[in-house]
């Protein structure tokens, strides 16, 4: 089997990493719009070989991972592919990319998003077990082929992914509280330390606390300026809560409310009783 790569950045170099242990693959293919990511790409054994879309074309599965407009933008060139194709993509929105596959090749296509990755991006930000043991969410399976839907959840499962299906809609209003909106906080959290405090203050008062919770503003703006864009409203839902708790903490300190304040806390840490 081969499987072919359109974007050699983190998440797909990871995907060529992954697949590349799996023994029913034979071959891994790539291509980016980025000559650079490319040769990096092959240097770094993340694939076999670079082709054009032509090329691509041959693969027996196809993984989008790049920007949502681009894989909806991909779409287009894919149109002509065999009948047992099958494309999956890797964007972290699903609902506007399942109502933009064009019907011709409804069956061959598997929208999934796998719930990993790291702030870092480019070809060097390829980790070998950025899958293993994560969540990846499929969503509108029944609108899938039986056999694309068979292909994805075995390379899922070889590389050590739990599944979980679910509808896009829900999945995008799930998923701008969980990961957009932390994206979100973290680089408003960036930006209000930097226009208050000098680099020098930063650099030695910067404790664990403010770099984990800051770690996120290193994210690829280009990326996550179309997530944002594709997720608009459920993400501008997740900030007003957001919004209204941290309201609800600035009253209670404004009041001198402490005890009410210790419990607001106390709830917050039934979250990592789930987790």
């Amino acid at each position: 089997m081969v499987v072919g790569i359109v974007g050699l950045g983190l998440m797909g170099g990871s995907m060529g990493l992954a697949v590349k242990n799996l023994e029913f693959i034979d071959k891994v293919v790539g291509i980016d719009h980025n000559q650079s990511h490319c040769e990096s790409a092959i240097s770094l054994n993340l694939v076999d070989e670079i082709v054009d879309w032509e090329g691509l074309k041959q693969s027996d599965v196809i993984f989008l991972a790049i920007p949502v407009e681009g894989i909806i933008n991909s779409l287009k060139n894919l149109i002509d592919i065999p009948p047992n194709t099958t494309i999956i993509d890797l964007g972290s929105t699903k609902a506007k990319i399942v109502e933009n596959i064009p019907t011709q090749i409804r069956k061959n296509f598997i929208a999934a998003h796998p719930m990993t990755g790291t702030e870092k991006f480019g070809p060097t930000a390829a980790l070998k077990n950025l899958y293993k043991d994560k969540i990846v969410v499929l969503c509108n399976l029944d609108e899938s082929g039986e056999h694309q839907c068979k292909i994805a959840w075995r390379i899922f499962e070889e590389i050590g992914m739990k599944i979980v299906t679910m509808d896009a809609k829900e999945h995008d209003r799930h998923a701008a509280y969980i990961s957009h909106l932390p994206h979100a906080i973290s680089y408003a959290l960036a930006n209000a330390v930097m226009a208050q405090e000098d680099a020098k203050n930063i650099l030695i008062l910067a404790a664990g606390g403010f770099r984990d919770m800051s770690r996120l503003a290193k994210s690829s703006p280009v990326m996550w300026e179309e997530i944002f864009k594709q997720n608009k409203n459920n993400l501008l839902e997740a900030m007003d809560h957001f919004e209204e708790e941290l309201k609800r903490c600035r009253e209670l300190i404004n009041n001198e409310e402490w005890e009410s304040l210790h419990y607001w806390m106390k709830d917050a840490n039934k979250l990592h009783d789930i987790l």
